[in-house]
């Protein structure tokens, strides 16, 4: 028995969020098939003198305003790393379970990648530095424009999730059935 497969005939819609207190990146491309097109990026900002719960109702308002105005149809966030410091950790955490919760609400699909495979599906390895990442997405998709670390960093979450989107959705299909 073989199984056929059609093409993909819809352009899916993609944000990618790179969670952070202070700064957490966000970045929206289109994907048909092997082609990926800039959508737009940025950075929504939380007041660092403000209280934490003020700080994530920041970030909780300003990516629902984006996700509003973008309506993608799907979303990647980027898996947090533990550091040593465990209260930065902590808060971290709290800023990513905004950031999944925001398209959540919105009935999206969350999927989650860790730093290091993002990486490797726009650089080719797991390990690279922050220049490296933002040449990559550059060329991937020659019209991208992002101001700082955090909005390269969310549209290569984005890449990394149209690279392994269909993949996923297969596996999970073949565990169904």
């Amino acid at each position: 028995m073989s199984i056929k497969l059609s093409p993909m005939q819809n352009t899916i819609r993609i944000i990618g969020i790179d969670p952070g207190l202070r700064r957490t990146g966000w970045g929206v491309i289109d994907t048909l098939g092997n082609s990926l097109r800039f959508v737009a990026s940025g950075t929504v900002i939380s007041d660092g003198d403000m209280d934490l719960a003020s700080r994530l109702c920041q970030l909780h308002d300003g990516l629902a305003e984006i996700i509003h105005l973008h309506k993608p149809d799907e979303a990647a966030v980027e898996q947090t790393f533990v550091n040593k410091d465990a209260v930065a950790t902590l808060k971290l955490g709290q800023a990513r379970g905004i950031a999944m919760l925001v398209p959540a609400r919105a009935g999206l699909p969350v999927a989650e990648y860790a730093p290091n495979a993002v990486k490797k599906s726009v650089i080719g390895v797991g390990h690279g530095e922050k220049q490296q990442i933002h040449m990559m997405v550059k060329i991937l998709m020659p019209k991208a424009e992002f101001k700082g670390n955090d909005a390269a960093d969310a549209l290569a979450i984005a890449i990394c999730h149209a690279h392994n989107r269909g993949g996923a959705r297969l596996r999970m299909a073949a565990l169904a059935g």
